[in-house]
């Protein structure tokens, strides 16, 4: 099928909307990288950082919002919310795609007041866990119900959060997509993980753990710190990646003090997830795992916090080992049975890979976006060729 044109047969103008510029360039870019292929003249909008060259070296004019942060701001969010208006009346889009939390209330009402054509969210997973207090459920929720009545259409990354919404969002404009990853570049590589390995100077008969995400708290990464002391002297532990300092579960530096080595951010993060010989991930909360996929695609044994967002990489004891989320001492004894036994470790690993190639490809979930639009469109009648 023909990729869509606007009115004439000209380009589309296609918009992603999120925080920072990390996520465009990490999570969104193979949603980026389809658009630009499509032929649509294509932006992402967020607050600038280091990650912005990246991002325009795939084609995509990024448009910056000064006085956008992650944590909600009164004063900030007013002034970001201005910007937002102001860059949205000068592009004259076609489509503007919200991801995240704020960005995607923010983007959606503000979307569809300055009168944007098409207006799509990805909904990356609800911000509340079981036990949050009922008023910190009860705004988010209603937050969301409130931003959803105001889009296009709703893209949703797990049923769980789909059914979560279903009385505000009505079937006919919202469908769960999953999530996917980049398959070509994460894929096994010993000459990366040789490289990696001789690097972080692991020897060829260590055993190298290893979790990937931002340095906060609701990553679980206390808990791994935790683990790994219970399990010290029988594998090395690292955490990959960054600081997250304006979050307020950010961890103190002070927490680095332990028998984790945490390695900061890396660009080459395929050749990073082949030099592990386990994976962890003992997320509190997670809309689909990004990093999960990518050492599923890299044939990596993994254990996950038994919660939505980490069930959908696999069934436990098949692809998977689940442990309880914010319990360390159950964390360690999972990752204590692949530490232990290499055969499962193999198993695993070989499992999780057939499923990642069977399920998590980012290219289709990409199709998906570009298909939601065009049925927009067509079911308002923009006349779109």
């Amino acid at each position: 099928m023909r990729e869509p044109r606007g009115p004439g047969g000209r380009p589309l103008r296609i918009a992603h909307l999120t925080t920072v510029d990390m996520s465009l360039a990490l999570l969104l870019r193979t949603e980026l990288e389809e658009d630009v292929a499509a032929g649509f003249e294509t932006f992402g909008i967020s607050a600038a950082g280091p990650y912005v060259p990246g991002i325009e070296a795939l084609g995509v004019t990024h448009v910056p919002l000064n006085s956008l942060t992650r944590a909600w701001n009164p004063r900030r969010d007013a002034a970001a919310a201005g910007e937002l208006v102001c860059a949205l009346r000068r592009l004259r889009l076609d489509v503007l795609h919200t991801h995240n939390p704020k960005t995607g209330v923010l983007g959606r009402l503000l979307g569809r007041a300055a009168g944007v054509p098409v207006v799509v969210n990805t909904c990356h997973g609800l911000w509340i866990r079981p036990g949050d207090p009922w008023a910190r459920r009860a705004f988010v929720l209603g937050t969301e119900s409130l931003a959803a009545r105001a889009s296009h259409a709703e893209l949703y990354q797990n049923a769980t959060d789909h059914a979560t919404l279903r009385r505000a969002v009505p079937g006919w404009r919202s469908r769960v997509v999953g999530n996917g990853t980049d398959l070509t570049r994460f894929c096994p590589d010993p000459a990366a993980r040789a490289t990696i390995r001789a690097e972080l100077g692991v020897a060829e008969d260590e055993l190298l753990v290893g979790g990937v995400g931002r340095q906060v708290a609701e990553k679980g990464i206390l808990e791994y710190v935790e683990a790994a002391g219970l399990l010290a002297g029988k594998a090395r532990f690292v955490w990959i990646g960054p600081e997250d300092p304006d979050k307020p579960d950010a961890i103190a530096r002070a927490a680095h003090d332990s028998p984790v080595e945490f390695v900061g951010a890396r660009a080459d993060m395929p050749a990073v997830y082949n030099a592990l010989d386990v994976f962890v991930l003992p997320s509190h909360r997670e809309g689909f795992s990004r990093s999960a996929m990518e050492a599923a695609s890299c044939a990596l044994p993994m254990v996950l916090s038994d919660i939505r967002g980490c069930r959908e990489i696999g069934t436990h004891g098949e692809h998977v080992l689940l442990a309880p989320a914010g319990e360390s001492h159950s964390l360690a004894a999972a990752m204590d049975r692949l530490i232990s036994e290499p055969d499962l470790r193999a198993a695993l690993g070989a499992a999780a890979r057939t499923r990642a190639l069977a399920e998590f490809d980012q290219r289709r979930v990409a199709r998906v976006s570009i298909d939601t639009y065009r049925a927009v469109a067509a079911r308002r009648g923009l006349g779109w060729t």
